[in-house]
C-alpha cells in the first residue's frame, strides 16, 4: 500500500515517485493550493495538492477532515527555501500529490484534537477514555518507543552477560508478599483460587535452585493496592536473578546495566560507582530510604541542643521519645514569608499532609542573630544559639525549619518539605546536566519492622532476604534472638527520590528460612502450607543466589521526563484501578459466576 513512510523522506528522495499512507494531521488552504500534513508512526510530511493536477483530486483534498486515513501518490520535490520547516525531519521536502484516496473517514466529532501541532490541554480522563486517539499524539508515541528501546537495551546487555530470558507462571499460589493479591477462582477445582503474581520472586529462586544460574524476565506483576502517580495495579518489572555472586558483584553488574540503558536512551555516560549510603544514615540525613541527593538540604538532628530548654513543644517531644530536627534553606529569609509557614500557608499544609501539627522556624540574621515567632528565642542562651548555627552550618539569610515529635513523622515531614522547596526554589540541576541524575544505593536495611497494631515483626522487604551473617551469631541457637535486630543483605537503587529497583541476597538455607518465617509470625504448619515447595527445594542443594527487580514503568517515566507512569504505558488504569476505555472491571453474567463456583456479596452503597 505504500512505498515509503512519511517521516523517512529526505532531500535524496527528490524527484522520486512515492506512495504514502497515514492520517491527516491538518489541512491548510493557501490561496487555492491545499497543504496536508500527513502523519504516520514515523513522522509527518507535507503533501501539496495543486488544482492543476485535476479538479477531482482537489475536491477530495478540500473535503478532508483531521484524522481521515488516506493514501497519497505523488512526486517528492524540494520546498522553497523560505518555506522550509526545520522543526521536522522532512522539512526540506514536500510531496506533490498526483492521486489521493480516502481509506477511512472520521464519522462524528473527535473528542479532542490529535494534531501534534495543537498544544491544547486535554483532561486525562478524556485521553484515557479514547486512548487509541491519544496514542497517535506525538508525546505518548515517543514515550512508548523509548520504552521499547529501554527494554531492548536491557535485553542486549543481559544477554551479553550470559543471562537467559525465562517466563514464569501468571496463575500461581497466593502467598503474602506485602500487598493484596488479585485472585482468580478455579473452575475445575471448585473452591480453590489462583493468585496473579505480585512478583516472580519464588519462581526465580526456584530457577536458581534448578541450575539456571543467570535469569531475567520482563515480568508482568499485579498488586491490589492503593494507587499513586507512580503505581498501577498491573505493572512491569525487569526481573533479574543470579547464582554464585555476592552483593558487591550484583551491585557492580547492575550499575553497568543502568549505565548501558542511559547511554543508549539519553546518550550520556553516567559516572560510576554510584554513591552508597546505609539505611540508617539515609533516614538520619534525609528522613527517607529513598533520598533525593541532588540539592543538599539535609536533615539535622538538634535534639541535644533543645533537650532541656523551656520551649515545651521541643522539650516534651524529646522527653516522650521523639526528636527535634531541622533543615536549612539557603537564603530562605528573602524567599519564604512567615505567612507560608504559619497555619493556612502552603508550606504548613505540606507538613500537615505528613501528619505534623506544623513547623517552627528561625531566621538567621547578621552576626548569628536569630529571629523567630513564639517562645523559641526566649528560651535559648547564646551558647545554644552558637551550637545551633554551627551544627546546621547556617549563614546570614538562611531559614531553619523545625519538626518536633514522633521521629517517623518528623522525618517524613522534613523530607516532604525539602523536596517541595527544592522544586519551588529551583535547587534542582538542569535536565541537561549530568548532575540531574541522582543515583544512590541504599544498603544495610533492617530485616524487620515492628507492626505495633498487630504486635508482630514484618519483613521490611520480603521474608526471603538473607540476613547479614555478622548479625546472626555463630550458631543456629542464636538466630531466634538476633534475627529481629539483624540487617538484611538488601540493596535499593534510588534515583531522584524514587526507588528504581530493589534486591537482595536470598536465603539458601532451609533452617534459616524457617526461622525467618517464624519471626514474622508464621507457625510451622502455616509455613509449610504457604512455602513448603520452597523449603523443600532449599534442602536439595540450593546455591547461594541473589537478584534485583527494576520498575520498568518508572525507569521509562524518568527517562522521558513524564510525571506519571500512566504516560509510559499503552493502556493504563486510573487511580481507581479502572480502564476507562474498556470499562473494566465490569459485571459478568450469573452463569459465568456459577461455573467458577462464586457468588457476590457486593451491595452498591448508592
Amino acid at each position: 500500500m505504500r512505498s515509503n513512510c512519511c517521516g523517512e523522506l529526505r532531500k535524496e528522495n527528490i524527484s522520486s515517485t512515492v506512495q504514502l499512507c497515514g492520517w491527516v494531521d491538518r489541512c491548510r488552504d493557501h490561496g487555492g493550493v491545499i497543504f496536508i500534513d500527513l502523519r504516520d508512526s514515523s513522522g509527518t510530511v507535507q503533501i501539496t495538492v495543486d488544482p492543476d493536477q485535476g479538479n477531482e483530486l482537489f475536491a477530495i483534498a478540500e473535503s478532508l477532515r483531521n484524522e481521515t486515513v488516506v493514501q497519497v501518490s505523488g512526486q517528492v520535490r524540494a520546498r522553497p527555501a523560505e518555506a522550509s520547516n526545520q522543526k521536522i525531519d522532512t522539512g526540506d521536502i514536500e510531496v506533490l500529490a498526483k492521486d489521493l484516496k480516502v481509506l477511512n473517514h472520521v464519522k462524528g466529532n473527535l473528542p479532542f484534537t490529535v494534531s501534534i501541532h495543537d498544544e491544547e490541554s486535554v483532561r486525562e480522563e478524556t485521553r484515557l477514555k479514547h486512548r487509541y486517539l491519544d496514542l497517535r499524539r506525538d508525546k505518548l508515541s515517543k514515550n512508548l518507543r523509548i520504552r521499547h528501546k529501554t527494554i531492548q537495551a536491557a535485553r542486549n546487555f543481559l544477554e551479553k552477560e550470559g543471562f537467559i530470558e525465562i517466563e514464569t507462571p501468571i496463575l500461581t499460589k497466593s502467598t503474602p508478599e506485602g500487598a493484596r493479591d488479585y485472585l482468580v477462582p478455579s473452575r475445575v477445582s471448585g473452591g480453590d483460587w489462583f493468585a496473579l503474581p505480585q512478583s516472580p520472586q519464588l519462581f526465580k529462586q526456584l530457577l536458581m535452585i534448578g541450575g539456571m544460574e543467570k535469569y531475567y524476565q520482563v515480568a508482568r506483576c499485579f498488586r491490589d493496592e492503593d494507587l499513586r502517580a507512580d503505581r498501577q495495579p498491573e505493572f512491569t518489572q525487569l526481573d533479574i536473578e543470579m547464582s554464585f555472586m555476592e552483593q558487591e558483584e550484583i551491585i557492580a553488574m547492575n550499575e553497568k546495566l543502568i549505565v548501558s540503558i542511559w547511554k543508549t536512551i539519553k546518550g550520556i555516560d553516567l559516572p560510576t560507582p554510584f554513591p552508597r549510603i546505609t539505611w540508617h544514615e539515609s533516614m538520619e540525613r534525609y528522613g527517607t530510604d529513598r533520598p533525593d541527593i541532588r540539592y543538599g538540604i539535609e536533615i539535622c538532628d538538634v535534639s541535644k541542643i533543645f533537650k532541656n530548654i523551656g520551649f515545651k513543644v521541643f522539650s516534651n517531644a524529646i522527653s516522650s521519645g521523639g526528636s527535634v530536627k531541622c533543615i536549612t534553606i539557603p537564603k530562605g529569609n528573602s524567599a519564604i514569608s512567615n505567612v507560608r509557614i504559619k497555619p493556612g500557608g502552603d508550606i504548613f499544609s505540606e507538613a500537615q499532609k505528613m501528619g505534623a501539627g506544623g513547623l517552627a522556624f528561625i531566621r538567621v540574621r547578621e552576626s548569628n542573630e536569630i529571629d523567630t515567632i513564639g517562645a523559641i528565642k526566649d528560651n535559648l542562651n547564646i551558647d545554644q544559639i552558637n551550637a545551633l548555627i554551627k551544627q546546621t552550618n547556617a549563614k546570614e539569610g538562611d531559614l531553619l525549619l523545625f519538626g518536633a515529635g514522633d521521629t517517623k513523622i518528623v522525618n517524613r515531614t522534613l523530607d516532604r518539605i525539602r523536596q517541595f522547596l527544592a522544586m519551588e526554589l529551583k535547587y534542582l540541576p538542569s535536565q541537561e546536566s549530568i548532575n540531574y541524575w541522582g543515583f544512590i544505593w541504599v544498603v544495610d536495611f533492617p530485616m524487620f519492622d515492628f507492626n505495633i497494631d498487630e504486635n508482630r515483626w514484618e519483613a521490611l522487604h520480603h521474608p526471603f532476604c538473607a540476613p547479614n551473617n555478622k548479625d546472626l551469631g555463630e550458631t543456629p541457637d542464636e538466630w531466634q534472638n538476633r534475627l529481629p535486630k539483624a540487617r538484611a543483605q538488601a540493596y535499593d537503587l534510588v534515583l531522584n527520590g524514587l526507588e528504581l529497583g530493589g534486591g537482595s541476597i536470598r536465603i539458601h538455607d532451609a533452617a534459616l528460612q524457617k526461622q525467618v518465617l517464624e519471626t514474622i509470625g508464621l507457625s510451622t504448619k502455616e509455613a509449610h502450607e504457604q512455602f513448603g515447595f520452597l523449603l523443600d527445594s532449599l534442602d536439595m542443594g540450593a546455591p547461594p543466589h541473589g537478584g534485583i527487580a527494576f520498575g520498568l514503568d518508572r525507569i521509562v517515566m524518568l527517562l522521558t521526563g513524564s510525571e506519571s507512569i500512566r504516560e509510559t504505558i499503552a493502556f493504563p488504569k486510573t487511580q481507581q484501578a479502572r480502564c476507562l476505555m474498556t470499562e473494566a472491571p465490569s459485571e459478568v453474567s450469573k452463569q459465568q459466576m456459577k461455573e467458577i463456583h462464586v457468588a457476590s456479596t457486593w451491595t452498591n452503597p448508592k
